[in-house]
Parts: structure tokens; C-alpha cells; sequence
């Protein structure tokens, strides 16, 4: 799949890799020269190039993609100005850019910044095409007073393509590809506090919309009545969702005592109501179960049965024999109780249900029991001090946790010959004595956590 948003400049050379999946098509311009771009970017400029014409307004194009055969004679032939140039031409490679020319009234095409130098009258008619070009998905890859940024000078004619969504938030929030690139192009872990009364889909979906990525995972279903820590994954890391998601969880939960509902939260429908009941042994009967045992699903929830999600079953009212799991309360502990309601804390293993808890531990009171309300406090090494709100998101204000960050793992910076083995997957010998995993590293950037097996390094997790 073809990366639209790639970013070629001084510190992101360009990566063949990213390209092998190139599709192009011909294009024969004004010239009547044979042109290749991407597909894509082919069929949004043809609708760029009509709609200018309803303006009066008609272009064409003088340069598109670029062999690396061709970048090559433009440097034995001392056609390269200068390195910026060079990195110019490099970006043509992808087949996203293209250098546009205008004809005006019907005269010759002309290059825009001849234009723009020999023609006052122009400006209005160039900005035009300007305020346009996020609407089609392109931008302009080298705009004015940016050259600091881009390490390229203004370029009046080159524009790029980055799709319609992300191109509309450059042009909207006047960045160039090198500012989206580190705000939005994002590789990491974001830990969010969700708020009540929405989905982890949501959050998932809200997050998404704003970092403007496709790529985005979460951790560990939260309830629309829970709160507190939900883990998203983002881009690269989306790899590392199941080694996450194993890791045990922390809660705070509240109970509604004399209640017996379908969801087994406050939520649902009431299935059972009792006024008489005795709390005495309730802390004791909390205590006992800081233990292993066979948890029954609740029948709202995703879980499968039969090719078939449970709370399915449960809408249909189609009775349907529920699933057991081996679960994990490794810390449990009352932290207040009244006289029809009580809150407690626990430490729980991957795929325990708190609402589930709840019940059995009404069960062994002979006690109908619903959640009320439930916090995650923690998950692994997150925790909710570390987290942000949907609208720290909106503001960009937020950390963006990398794998040490993730993982207590040794880090360490291979040379270049071992990040050629390793980004092949191939075996390392553990001369750094690795006793279990290692996250490693090359200029920098993380590149695959290994494993100690049998004294040599093994593949974990690519990233």
C-alpha cells in the first residue's frame, strides 16, 4: 500500500522499500511529452486541473515522477544545483509531486514563479490555486518563509500529493509536510482517560479523526460506564496491542447492594430486587477471592460463542450456555461500604470482567449485587497520572510514549551491519548478555525487540 504521507527530506532519505508498490500511469502534457505519476495522484489532479478550468484557470504539468536513472544523469550531467535541489528531485521518485505550469487567456504555458516575478496581476489568480489544493489533497511542498523547516527554498509550482484529509489539515493549520509529519505522524502509545458514557470504539474512532491516522488500536475493552485508563496503540505500535493487553489491571469499582440486573451493571434492565440482606461477611467473602478461579462471561459482551458475539444472543433473547475463563484476582480490597453500597479495589489478569466479579461475589453472600460505577486505574505499567483527556487530544497536548516507555527493557544501539540483520529478522549473537528481552535501537529509532533463547537473540516484535 502506497504511503501518502512519506516524507523525504535532510534526515528522512528516501526509502526504495516505501515505493514497491509504485503504480503509475501516463499522462502526455502540453508538451506533449510522455508523463508518469502515481495513480492516484493522476486521478486527483485530472480533477484539480477541471475545476480551475471552470475558474479560467488551466494547468498542466512540467515534471512528475522521476527513475532513480533519471535523478542519477541529472547529477553526472552537473544539472543539481545544490543538495536542496537534490532532495527535490529525490521527493519526484515517489511519483506524489508534480511541478505545474499555467496558461492564462489561452497563452503559451508558463512556469508559475516567472509568473509570480514578472506579473503583479497574478497573485490573486496564484492564490486561488492555493486555496484550492487541499480540497483536491495536494499541497504546496515548499512554501514561502519555511524554507528553515523544509531545507528547501520557495518552490511556486511544486506541489504534493497527501490525501484529501490530511491535505485539508496542513493548508487549515498552515504547516508544512515536515510539521505534520512530527504533530500527526505518529508512532507511539497515547494513554487516555476515558469518559463515561462512550464506547472505547469512540475513543478509538475521536483519536483517529484528530491525529488523523487510519492507524489506531486499543488495549483492553472499557465499558460506556467505565472510566479511567484506556491504552491506544498508534501506527508501529499497533504490534505491540496483544503484549499490552495481557498485561493485569487495577480498578476501582462501586456496588449497588439488593439489585440484580441483565448486564450486571446499573445500566440494564432489573431482573431482581431484595431489601433484606446482610453485608457482615462482606469484606471477609471480598478477601477470599484474591485467588485463580472459573469466571462465567457476562452474556453482554463481545465474546464468541458459535461464531456469535453474546450480547447478540442476549438482544435476541436466545438462551445460549455461557463460556467459563480461568481469571485472576491478584489483590482485592474494600475500601468503604455503606448500608446498600460499597466500593473496593483490585489488582485482576487479563480478560476478567469486574461486573462478573461483582455477581459471583453476591453469589457467595446470597445477595443480588450491580455495578455502579468503575475506574481502571492502572494497566501494566500505565497508570491514570500518566493519562490525557479527549480534550488534551483536540489541544495536541498530550505525551506520546515510546517502547522504553512500554517496556522495562534493556535499550541498546546496534551498529549499521547489525541493523541489516535485524531488519531481516536474523539471529544476533547475545554478546550483550541478554537475560530475557532487549529493545533495539539504530540512530535512534527503535527497530525490533529481541528475545534470549538458548544464549543467542531471537525476533520478539518488529517495529
Amino acid at each position: 500500500m502506497m504511503d501518502y504521507k512519506i516524507l523525504i527530506n535532510q534526515n528522512h532519505k528516501l526509502d526504495h522499500n516505501k515505493i514497491q508498490n509504485l503504480k503509475l500511469l501516463k499522462y502526455t502534457n502540453f508538451e506533449n511529452k510522455d508523463i508518469y505519476i502515481e495513480k492516484k495522484t493522476y486521478e486527483y489532479f485530472l480533477k484539480l486541473k477541471q475545476y480551475l478550468q471552470t475558474k479560467n484557470i488551466n494547468i498542466d504539468i512540467f515534471r512528475a515522477y522521476l527513475s532513480e536513472e533519471e535523478v542519477e544523469f541529472y547529477q553526472k550531467n552537473n544539472k543539481i544545483e545544490n543538495n536542496k535541489t537534490l532532495l527535490e528531485l529525490n521527493e519526484h521518485q515517489t511519483g506524489l509531486c508534480i511541478d505545474i505550469v499555467i496558461s492564462l487567456s489561452n497563452s503559451p504555458y508558463q512556469k508559475i514563479s516567472e509568473l509570480l516575478a514578472k506579473d503583479k496581476n497574478f497573485n490573486p489568480i496564484y492564490n486561488q490555486i492555493l486555496d484550492n489544493l487541499s480540497e483536491f489533497g495536494f499541497i504546496l511542498r515548499y512554501p514561502k518563509h519555511k524554507e528553515q523547516i523544509t531545507g528547501v527554498c520557495f518552490q511556486a509550482g511544486h506541489i504534493r500529493y497527501v490525501g484529501v484529509k490530511s491535505a485539508q489539515i496542513i493548508y487549515n493549520e498552515n504547516l508544512t509536510l515536515e510539521e505534520y509529519y512530527h504533530d500527526y505522524n505518529l508512532d507511539g502509545v497515547i494513554v487516555i482517560n476515558k469518559p463515561k458514557n462512550i464506547t472505547s470504539h469512540d475513543v478509538v474512532d475521536f483519536v483517529s479523526k484528530k491525529l488523523d491516522t487510519k492507524k489506531v488500536g486499543h488495549t483492553g475493552t472499557l465499558d460506556p460506564l467505565a472510566t479511567g485508563v484506556l491504552v491506544l496503540t498508534l501506527g508501529r505500535y499497533t504490534k505491540l496491542t496483544n503484549e499490552i493487553t495481557s498485561q493485569d489491571k487495577e480498578y476501582i469499582a462501586t456496588v449497588k447492594v439488593g439489585i440484580e440486573t441483565d448486564t450486571l451493571d446499573i445500566t440494564g434492565k432489573v431482573l431482581n430486587e431484595e431489601k433484606h440482606y446482610n453485608l457482615n461477611n462482606l469484606e471477609q467473602t471480598i478477601n477470599s477471592f484474591q485467588k485463580t478461579y472459573l469466571q462465567e462471561v457476562p452474556i453482554y459482551s463481545a465474546v464468541k460463542v458459535n461464531g456469535k458475539k453474546l450480547y447478540e444472543y442476549a438482544r435476541n433473547n436466545q438462551k445460549v450456555s455461557l463460556p467459563k475463563k480461568e481469571v485472576t484476582i491478584n489483590k482485592i480490597k474494600l475500601l468503604s461500604k455503606s448500608k446498600d453500597s460499597f466500593t473496593f479495589s483490585c489488582s485482576v489478569s487479563k480478560g476478567t470482567y469486574i461486573r462478573s466479579l461483582i455477581r459471583d461475589i453476591g453469589k457467595n453472600l446470597n445477595c443480588p449485587m450491580t455495578m455502579t460505577d468503575l475506574k481502571r486505574t492502572r494497566q501494566g505499567y500505565f497508570c491514570l497520572e500518566q493519562s490525557c483527556t479527549l480534550e488534551d487530544i483536540t489541544n495536541k497536548n498530550y505525551k506520546l510514549l515510546k517502547v522504553e516507555d512500554i517496556f522495562a527493557y534493556p535499550v541498546i544501539e546496534i551498529s549499521s551491519n547489525e541493523y541489516q540483520k535485524v531488519k531481516n529478522g536474523v539471529e544476533l549473537e547475545n554478546k550483550y548478555n541478554i537475560q530475557d528481552k532487549v529493545i533495539l535501537k539504530y540512530n535512534n529509532s527503535p527497530i525490533a525487540i529481541y528475545h534470549n533463547k538458548n544464549s543467542k537473540l531471537y525476533v520478539w516484535k518488529m517495529l
